[in-house]
């Protein structure tokens, strides 16, 4: 039985409990709110109430092992493997390794952050809920919405990324029926419960990460002569055609710079998805204990699944091989299958084709679970409409599912329509409102401690505490804003003329839609930024401190006898090791 801690007390004194006045309830069953109507706000200005007991209808179902894959090797989708090769035909081998590590420590300053907050506060809503509850309702407004519509709008895309990835074997099939059968898969899988949701993660998680740490140490073996054509390559292609890409032709050192800032919107977009941990809190067995794992070891996964990657890539195909540049989203634009086929190796680019196939089938199952959990969250705290808020007696939110996988449906533009061209535009968009999210979730940090240092908040009693603070923080909010304005500046070039209007809007259509969003609500809602003095820092973190007799009992109870099978032997050693 789930049982958590709560405050024990009576409306008039709901706002500050004393810690000694708690006892042990049991979390209220999930039930469906009623529709008399569609926004009802907490508070007439439209902010939410102290959220010292804030109410959950969702059953914390995700498994620690759930929790530690998803961290590992949820993200990885087709803009790991397709995405990646632009960036390198764009930057050439040092741009797009400098571009994805500078990217990798902003990644990092972000899973750092938003996993202090949610380790001690896992609630619905997550890194939007706290923009609520740390900065303004109407930045919570505004973040949840936009980054919700950048995750709807990416499910089509990853679902037409797959449809393609299949035409690689079958080509003569209408795309549209691979699509509807992700469609119903997907929906299907999510709509089950959230513990089928985590095992169908696990296992995709751990063919993904097998499948990179098999493409990677392969590319290092073909680097060093290992191939079939026994050719070793070393660092041929950082002197011939050389370590940078000229863009558009722009000589000098300008070129080169531009060349390594033209991979950030792609690495922004690969390493996009690590929020998505805060998320999941709401859901996850001992969340105080499972999120302070996962966030430990980000730095580690960053450095060898990216920075790794990306380097391997970088010793094995030259920038200027046309196959990077192929739009067709199958695995012949993929760098790793591409350095396996130089190489002259035959079978294995059907197989990596399966493995992508793998990944953007698990990433738009994780996008779909990821935005409907973010509307849930809003509903929540009436910033959405509370139909979006019901859910099953399992404690499932089946209607935002269900809303947010109706956007699939824009997968079929790809039956009349060029998939690449629908995938890369999407792809933008989505980039940008995971950018646009990341900022509210650094300037939430910043706030949030400024609240522990005015009310005198001891963080060392928190489950877990971010590194380098506060100048991470404040060099990825800095690295975030100006890749934000900058992500279209190639449009602006001489050399890209005439002037492509489409991937302008697809560029810089998201900064609008935020901001539209933010003002709207502030003005209608009337909202005020909340006062870091009056900021409530109760509540779930008295809930969710454990004791050490419950981290004891915790470890005790996760301390499974020893594996019987070999695959339970597997997965053991792959949690120790990641763990």
């Amino acid at each position: 039985m789930a049982l958590d801690k709560a405050a024990s007390m009576d409306a008039a004194s709901k706002t500050h409990a004393s810690p000694s006045a708690t006892t042990y309830v049991s979390e209220p069953r999930a039930v469906s709110p009623s529709p008399a109507t569609l926004f009802e706000d907490n508070n007439r200005d439209g902010s939410v109430k102290a959220p010292s007991d804030r109410p959950e209808h969702v059953a914390r179902g995700l498994a620690s092992r759930h929790q530690q894959m998803i961290a590992i090797g949820g993200i990885i989708g087709s803009g790991y493997w397709l995405g990646t090769g632009t960036a390198l035909a764009n930057g050439g081998p040092l741009g797009l390794l400098l571009g994805y590590t500078f990217m990798g420590l902003v990644t990092y300053a972000v899973a750092v952050a938003v996993g202090e907050m949610a380790a001690l506060y896992p609630l619905s809503g997550g890194f939007v809920y706290f923009s609520t509850r740390f900065v303004d309702p109407a930045l919570g407004f505004s973040c949840g919405w936009n980054y919700w519509g950048g995750l709807a709008i990416t499910l089509p895309a990853e679902i037409t990324a797959g449809s393609i990835v299949i035409s690689y074997w079958d080509s003569s099939t209408n795309v549209s029926v691979w699509i509807a059968m992700f469609l119903v898969v997907i929906g299907s899988m999510n709509l089950v419960s959230v513990r089928f949701y985590g095992e169908s993660e696990f296992w995709a998680a751990m063919m993904k990460i097998i499948a990179v740490v098999g493409c990677i140490l392969l590319c290092v073996i073909i680097d060093l002569g290992g191939g079939p054509n026994h050719d070793r390559l070393g660092f041929r292609y950082w002197k011939d055609p050389g370590p940078f890409s000229q863009l558009a032709g722009i000589t000098g050192s300008l070129g080169r710079f531009l060349s390594f800032w033209s991979t950030f919107v792609n690495a922004a977009f690969s390493y996009g998805g690590v929020e998505v941990l805060s998320l999941t809190a709401a859901e996850a067995d001992r969340p105080e204990l499972t999120i302070p794992r996962c966030i430990r070891s980000v730095f580690w996964r960053i450095l060898f699944f990216y920075v790794g990657g990306v380097f391997v890539m970088g010793l094995t195909i030259p920038y200027n091989d046309d196959l990077l540049l192929n739009d067709s989203g199958t695995a012949a634009a993929a760098p790793f299958v591409i350095a396996i086929q130089r190489a002259g190796i035959k079978i294995l680019p059907s197989i990596m084709n399966a493995v992508i196939l793998i990944s953007t089938f698990s990433a738009a199952s994780s996008y779909l679970y990821a935005a409907s959990r973010t509307v849930y969250g809003l509903s929540q705290d009436s910033q959405a409409p509370r139909f979006m808020g019901w859910t099953t007696k399992r404690g499932l939110p089946y209607v935002a599912v269900l809303v947010t996988a109706s956007f699939g449906l824009l997968a079929f533009m790809n039956v009349s329509s060029s998939g690449g061209t629908v995938f890369n535009y999407l792809y933008t968009i989505s980039a940008i409102s995971c950018l646009l999210a990341w900022i509210s979730i650094l300037i939430s940090y910043i706030r949030f401690r400024a609240a522990c240092s005015l009310q005198g908040v001891d963080r060392s009693d928190f489950p877990y505490q971010a590194p380098m603070q506060p100048y991470l923080t404040y060099f990825g909010l800095i690295m975030i804003i100006l890749i934000v304005l900058c992500n279209g500046f190639e449009l602006f070039l001489s050399a890209n003329a005439p002037f492509d209007y489409s991937t302008f809007i697809a560029s810089y259509i998201a900064i609008p839609i935020f901001l539209m969003l933010f003002l709207g609500w502030k003005i209608v809602k009337k909202t005020k930024i909340v006062s870091l003095q009056e900021m409530d820092l109760t509540g779930m973190r008295k809930r969710y401190r454990p004791s050490d007799e419950e981290t004891k009992l915790y470890s005790a109870s996760h301390m499974e006898s020893s594996p019987r099978s070999p695959m339970q032997k597997i997965i053991s050693a792959v949690q120790t090791i990641w763990q």
